[in-house]
């Protein structure tokens, strides 16, 4: 017999990076998932990335207390602001695009380095090629106010 479905939720946790402490515990807490179950397995999986990498996680949990989960691609925007150099600002010291994409740019990334992201991001991108997954890519440079060269 197959097990019944109990749900599925997101999250965006740093790769390597879960821990029982908020957001990650009470969201898991409050549908009955063990939390350090989940942390140890999404730890193990995620070692091979690069620390600190925000990765969307769908999570599938069931009625009998389990759960499945799928560790997606961290965001484009992560990659462009990588690529771009640019550093941490605000309060939570996380680099920015900029305020007003489109009148301002920010920095520049190359089309070798676009293409880079697009081939890293293929598996989650709505794209038949490589060429379609860099306009993808290109867009999103756009809306930060990152110019393309």
């Amino acid at each position: 017999m197959a097990k019944k479905l109990a749900g599925t939720m997101k999250l965006q946790v740093p790769a390597g990076q879960a821990n029982p402490s908020p957001p990650v515990g009470p969201a898991l807490g409050q549908r009955g998932i063990n939390i350090m179950e989940f942390c140890k397995a999404f730890n193990a999986k995620t070692q091979d990335m690069e620390p600190g990498a925000p990765c969307p996680t769908v999570i599938t949990y069931y009625s009998d207390k389990s759960f499945s989960m799928e560790i997606k691609t961290p965001p484009a925007s992560f990659y462009l602001k990588k690529a771009a150099g640019l550093k941490p600002v605000g309060k939570r010291n996380r680099p920015k695009g900029a305020a007003l994409p489109g009148r301002e740019t920010v920095a520049s990334v190359t089309v070798a380095q676009v293409r880079e992201i697009a081939e890293a991001k293929m598996k989650d991108l709505n794209a038949n090629d490589v060429e379609g997954a860099m306009k993808i890519i290109v867009g999103s440079a756009k809306s930060m106010g990152i110019e393309v060269k």
